[in-house]
């Protein structure tokens, strides 16, 4: 094993903390968020791709703040939700008002990573600017120095092997050498369909999934 992939949310945060504080963070102020920043470019970007995904280019800026807190509300994993609610976030940590959970086991098991010459990725529906901001506004401390590279959903969708060969191809690494970690079995068995070693994180109860898929509660033994 040459690299590290990590999921996120249920792996290494508390599910809890993206469901429970990021989403409602971003939900309250979204709306408000468009309107006050419509003309600036990764917000513009951000609304002709939503016109574009509703069907309706004339979409007003407040029909499509409505929009966006029904996808928050249905958890849609598209890009211009995450792009604008890391926009949000970074406000949000910019502040103070937000602060990342980060299980107390992950940054010891970054750095033994490290220490025998593995690089550590991250594979998240969040954007990639989000993901930066989550582990360098953490509890534990800033993470970001010891990450090597961040995967979005531009790299596709997370149940698609052809995803997990693409990270792969841009790590630069082949597949086998490359271990996942998740607490989804379909993103697990994913990551197993493009050739990676993949591990399933039960944080919290067992997870319905194949009998034959590696299983851990945390990343103590890791």
């Amino acid at each position: 094993m040459s690299a590290v992939l990590l999921d996120i949310e249920g792996t290494v945060s508390d599910k809890r903390f993206v469901s429970e504080t990021l989403f409602p963070f971003a939900r309250k102020r979204i709306k408000a968020f468009v309107r006050d920043h419509a003309r600036d470019g990764e917000v513009a970007t951000a609304l002709s791709l939503m016109r574009a995904k509703m069907g309706r280019a004339n979409a007003s800026v407040e029909e499509i703040g409505a929009e966006l807190e029904r996808w928050i509300d249905q958890d849609r994993k598209e890009e211009p939700l995450k792009s604008l609610q890391g926009l949000i976030w970074k406000e949000g940590y910019d502040s103070g008002e937000l602060v990342s959970h980060i299980y107390v086991d992950v940054p010891p098991a970054i750095e033994r990573w490290r220490a025998a010459g593995k690089r550590v990725a991250i594979f998240s529906s969040g954007s990639i600017g989000a993901q930066k901001l989550l582990f360098s506004h953490t509890a534990l401390g800033d993470l970001t120095p010891s990450l090597s590279a961040y995967f979005d959903l531009s790299s596709g969708p997370k149940f698609e092997a052809a995803s997990y060969a693409k990270i792969a191809k841009a790590l630069d690494h082949p597949p086998t050498d490359i271990h996942f970690y998740s607490d989804v079995p379909r993103e697990v068995e994913a990551a197993l369909g493009a050739g990676m070693m993949a591990t399933l994180v039960e944080r919290d109860e067992p997870t319905a999934a194949p009998a034959s898929i590696r299983r851990i509660q945390d990343f103590t033994g890791e």
